[in-house]
């Protein structure tokens, strides 16, 4: 891989201060050497760098998923982010494996110098949790699921990282280059992802530069960014603190959508009553639908993330049941049995990082194998409920 690329370089005058945005390729050694050299110069005295707080302590502890309680992060809904974000670093580790390069080194060379001589670090990038949140509320249901499924297949369908994927990749960073291909021409993706963090990184500079007195800030960005910082720099931005609270905040999810569960469980309790009305044998018909599919799926889902029989046979009679209480999902069953069964060992969590690098270790490691439960039980219990309530209805119109 060349890299004869020099990487662009631009000072910014801003009041009394000066921001240098250093544009970088998160997968270059040039980048991470460029780095280097201009902290050596000693001219700064604050290095801002594209990381937001769970990154910067991915960096610095790296140990950290090993005291991972699976449990609670799965009790507080954090399940689907955490395997989303196992499946980012799997691909990180793919490319360094693949082409000898460690992804974001420049990133970490400026956090590690920053440390090594007790300089402040500007962790100026916003929470990739929010910024997939952001990107969740600017599109419907449907469109987040394909998203999710086309991110987790896209990073784990291969083993071999295309040339392509990685000449991308020096344009802009790991999030970035993962939504390509569904955020091209698409500005529902484009803001939340790209422009929106743009705008945030610009108004954390000054909002670091106004609150602590730093003169002379260096900031390690991507390439991809350094326009639209630039620009929103040289626009000025009236209020650096409610920008960034703005561009923290999800957007409120309208209240409707949070009904339609439960008027789901109403219609289906209504189907059961109509037909337990017109006779026992058709009531009892559609209780046996119910529980045929909706269990079903669900088992059929923890079967093919290679559950324990147990747990499998637990999706099959606590789906139809959580099904109807939509404060409960089916995931949170299995996953407790399985974890049960087969608590996470400490070696698990110390694997985890380089055995969802492989498909086959997904399933092997007993931590992503309990997320992989999780996840598919319960969106076999999501599809068994619409699948099962068109037959209850179907059956009822004819009838």
């Amino acid at each position: 891989m060349s890299e004869e690329s020099v990487e662009p370089q631009v000072e910014l005058q801003i009041g009394d201060g000066r921001i240098t945005l250093l544009g970088t390729a998160h997968v270059s050694r040039a980048s991470a050497d460029k780095v280097r050299e201009l902290l050596h110069t000693g001219a700064y005295d604050a290095v801002a760098v594209e990381l937001c707080p769970s990154r910067y302590n991915a960096i610095i502890d790296p140990d950290a998923l090993a005291r991972m309680d699976l449990f609670k992060v799965l009790k507080e809904g954090k399940g689907t982010m955490v395997a989303a974000s196992l499946a980012l670093g799997a691909y990180q580790q793919r490319l360094a494996e693949q082409f000898g390069i460690e992804p974001g080194a420049e990133q970490r060379e400026a956090v590690n110098y920053a440390r090594d001589n007790h300089s402040p670090v500007l962790l100026i990038d916003r929470e990739i949790g929010i910024t997939l949140k952001r990107v969740a509320s600017n599109v419907a249901w449907w469109q987040r699921l394909n998203l999710f499924s086309g991110l987790v297949a896209s990073l784990l369908s291969k083993e071999d990282v295309d040339e392509d994927e990685v000449e991308r990749l020096k344009e802009g960073d790991i999030l970035e280059t993962t939504f390509a291909e569904f955020a091209e021409d698409r500005q529902d993706l484009y803001l939340p992802l790209i422009d929106e963090r743009d705008r945030y990184m610009a108004a954390r500079l000054l909002e670091d530069m106004q609150k602590d007195g730093h003169s002379n800030i260096l900031a390690v960005i991507g390439a991809g960014h350094m326009q639209g910082i630039k620009r929103y720099l040289e626009q000025g931005i009236e209020s650096p603190q409610e920008t960034v609270a703005e561009l923290d905040a999800i957007p409120q999810k309208k209240s409707w959508p949070k009904l339609i569960p439960w008027a789901i469980v109403a219609l289906i309790l209504s189907g059961f009553a109509i037909g337990f009305s017109r006779s026992p044998d058709i009531g009892w018909s559609l209780v046996a639908d119910w529980v045929l599919i909706n269990g079903g799926l669900s088992a059929l889902g923890a079967l093919l993330a290679g559950a324990h029989p147990i747990t499998t046979i637990t999706a099959f009679v606590a789906a139809p049941i959580t099904s109807l209480n939509p404060t409960v999902g089916a995931g949170m069953a299995t996953a407790a049995v399985e974890i049960y069964l087969r608590k996470p060992r400490v070696g698990d969590f110390g694997e985890l990082r380089h055995d969802t690098t492989h498909m086959m270790g997904w399933w092997r490691n007993r931590v992503s194998r309990t997320l992989l439960v999780f996840l598919f039980s319960t969106f076999g219990s999501a599809i068994g409920t619409y699948m099962a309530g068109f037959k209850i209805f179907g059956q009822l119109a004819g009838g």
